[in-house]
């Protein structure tokens, strides 16, 4: 199994129910093709550099997970095909990456305890 990453931005016009409806979607959709969900990001709504589909702010999701490469190749298919979906880009990190991920990660949760 490979480690991946994968950020997806969402049209901004959604609700945060509606938000939160669709990155649980794309979460299941990982958990039933078995993929094991490592970390889990929202990053809320942020403006974009540049418009895209003449929208300059977007809902950011960040999703690390490990999964087969057929896993992924069905994750993006879901991503072409649902509308509130603007941007993805997902990378399969080396073992560097990893580490640093792994890092952060724990960076990240001694912040959410204090």
């Amino acid at each position: 199994m490979n480690h991946y990453e994968t950020v997806f931005i969402l049209t901004p016009v959604l609700s945060d129910e509606q938000m939160k409806e669709t990155v649980a979607k794309f979460k299941t959709l990982l958990t039933d093709k078995g993929a094991e969900i490592l970390n889990e990001e929202t990053w809320g709504l942020k403006k974009m550099a540049y418009a895209i589909q003449k929208k300059s702010t977007g809902f950011y999701c960040l999703l690390e997970f490990k999964a087969e490469p057929s896993v992924v190749e069905r994750l993006e298919i879901g991503y072409r095909r649902d509308e509130k979906v603007i941007r993805f880009m997902t990378v399969k990190l080396d073992k560097y990456a990893s580490e640093y991920a792994v890092k952060r990660r724990n960076k990240l949760g001694k912040k959410e305890e204090a």
